[in-house]
């Protein structure tokens, strides 16, 4: 990744970041921005996010992303207009890296009782 591709994906990563904070409903699960990825020519840049809720919470805010896309490209663009001629395409991913944090971290714990009842 070059220079300006890392700079133009640090820049979208906070203000997506600041926008679905803002802009979306704070009802559903906590939505977290946490990597973003952009292709070489700024034409699409590929958003991770990672969803805590239940797995029908996670699914209806993937699917509230993916509906809401043209909306939020819209805000960013009036956020960051003069860093850009046009505007990447989004494309919204789920990020699953805290669930597995999470069991992982679950598994070892068990592993951890264990050995200490067999002592």
């Amino acid at each position: 990744m070059s220079i300006r591709t890392e700079r133009v994906a640090s820049l979208l990563q906070q203000e997506l970041g600041a926008i679905l904070q803002k802009e979306l409903p704070r009802s559903g699960p906590i939505i977290t921005v946490v990597d973003v990825k952009v292709t070489v020519d700024l034409s699409i840049a590929r958003i991770y996010v990672s969803i805590i809720g239940t797995l029908k919470e996670q699914s209806a805010a993937m699917a509230a992303l993916q509906d809401k896309t043209k909306s939020i490209r819209k805000i960013l663009s009036s956020r960051i207009r003069h860093h850009f001629r046009r505007i990447p395409e989004l494309e919204f991913h789920e990020d699953h890296l805290y669930e597995r944090a999470n069991r992982i971290e679950q598994l070892l714990n068990d592993v951890r009782k264990g050995s200490i009842e067999n002592d």
